[in-house]
């Protein structure tokens, strides 16, 4: 896959049936299985939706996104490069969001980045063994 070096902007949080597209682009679309986490985050449950393969990857990372962004943090683009089977996303937290990246708590932690990790990482064919998250390029520490 190319390294992208634009900043991919995504919409407002699905509804639960929007993951349907219109009725001409579905033959196109392929499943992909995304991981989100459970209520306790202590386990990730497979989800399959059905997406263009053009930006696979940005497509999965942003529907991923969209589930994590609430009233007080919202992330509103990021930089993914892939580079030697390692993904580094550099994420972009929305200036007026009243919390940052460092103050999610553990389970906010593993549901926004575990999610994207067991995603990008399981499905083989993307062909990631890694993930790196980023803030204005310097690494999150978590």
């Amino acid at each position: 896959f190319p390294s992208h070096d634009i900043f991919q902007p995504f919409s407002t949080p699905l509804s639960p049936d929007s993951s349907s597209q219109s009725p001409s682009n579905t033959d196109k679309n392929i499943p992909v299985t995304l991981y989100t986490s459970d209520a306790q985050c202590q386990d990730y449950i497979p989800q399959v939706v059905k997406l263009s393969p053009d930006q696979i990857i940005d497509q999965s990372i942003g529907k991923i996104l969209e589930q994590q962004t609430n009233a007080d943090f919202s992330i509103v683009s990021y930089r993914l490069n892939i580079s030697n089977e390692i993904a580094t996303i550099d994420l972009r937290v929305a200036p007026d969001s009243s919390r940052q990246i460092a103050s999610l708590s553990n389970c906010e932690q593993f549901a926004l980045f575990g999610s994207i990790r067991k995603t990008l990482t399981s499905n083989l064919e993307w062909n990631i063994k890694d993930v790196r998250f980023t803030q204005g390029g310097k690494e999150i520490i978590f």
